[in-house]
């Protein structure tokens, strides 16, 4: 059912300071912050060959990454995201196998303009799994 590895989400405390240290430091090349109000999040990304990191940020008081970064405050590995072909599919396969998916089960348009869906991490070996229809 997954597909390959999308991105590996790394929460931050401090955007600016997380993605000066990619480009500068590892000499990645970074993109610019992205504010997704639908999720709660300022993204940016680091582009890899094979795949990408996420450096994600909590956007207003209400984001759901505050209280992450609260329990982390240096910031830490997030979630992961494996890309599947056919997201609604995916999340009736995963339901009926007794997988939680968040939320209200309904994907959500994510930082690649793509449906997202998020994975209750207790059914994931303590990993928040994240699926993006490819």
């Amino acid at each position: 059912m997954i597909g390959r590895l999308n991105h590996v989400a790394i929460a931050v405390p401090d955007l600016d300071a997380a993605a000066k240290t990619y480009r500068q430091t590892l000499g990645a090349i970074v993109s610019t912050p992205c504010d997704i109000p639908e999720h709660g999040v300022t993204v940016v990304f680091v582009e890899l060959s094979n795949t990408k990191i996420e450096l994600v940020h909590p956007l207003g008081d209400a984001s759901p990454l505050k209280g992450y970064l609260e329990k982390n405050p240096a910031g830490g590995i997030h979630h992961i995201c494996y890309e599947v072909a056919d997201i609604r599919e995916a999340r009736d396969k995963l339901k009926a196998s007794g997988a939680r998916v968040l939320g209200d089960g309904e994907p959500k348009i994510g930082a690649h303009g793509k449906p997202v869906l998020f994975l209750h991490p207790k059914d994931f070996q303590g990993a928040l799994v994240e699926l993006e229809e490819a």
